[in-house]
């Protein structure tokens, strides 16, 4: 069974940082693409970073110059390392991984608990 187990978050002023974390566990036989996301209320989800087996990397405008994905593949783990942040982007983040298990033998999109992250004026 795979899960993925998220940690990090919390309550910061703005212009703070905070980091996150994602680790893959689980019968794993590879991850492709692992990401961050996130949700704001009244918001639809939406795409923050995500980054490829390779560590070629995808941010949204949004968190450019602020915001760091990268991954550690031996440790199933993505992280993000938010800094300068903004009331704006406070939201509930989750992380997403394209994961190869040994038992469906196909590529499957697993999904973390969700973590808030507030943000204060």
């Amino acid at each position: 069974q795979v899960q993925l187990v998220q940690s990090g978050g919390g309550l910061v002023q703005a212009g703070g940082s905070l980091s996150l974390s994602c680790r893959a566990s689980g019968f794993i036989l590879r991850i492709n693409t692992m990401g961050w996301y996130r949700q704001a209320p009244g918001k639809q989800r939406e795409l923050v970073a995500s980054i490829s087996y390779g560590g070629t990397t995808n941010n949204a405008d949004s968190v450019k110059g602020r915001f760091t994905i990268s991954r550690d593949n031996a440790l199933n783990t993505v992280y993000l390392q938010m800094n300068s942040l903004k009331p704006e982007d406070t939201a509930v983040y989750y992380c997403k991984a394209q994961i190869l298990g040994t038992a469906a033998g196909r590529y499957i999109d697993y999904w973390g608990q969700g973590t808030q992250v507030t943000v204060s004026s």
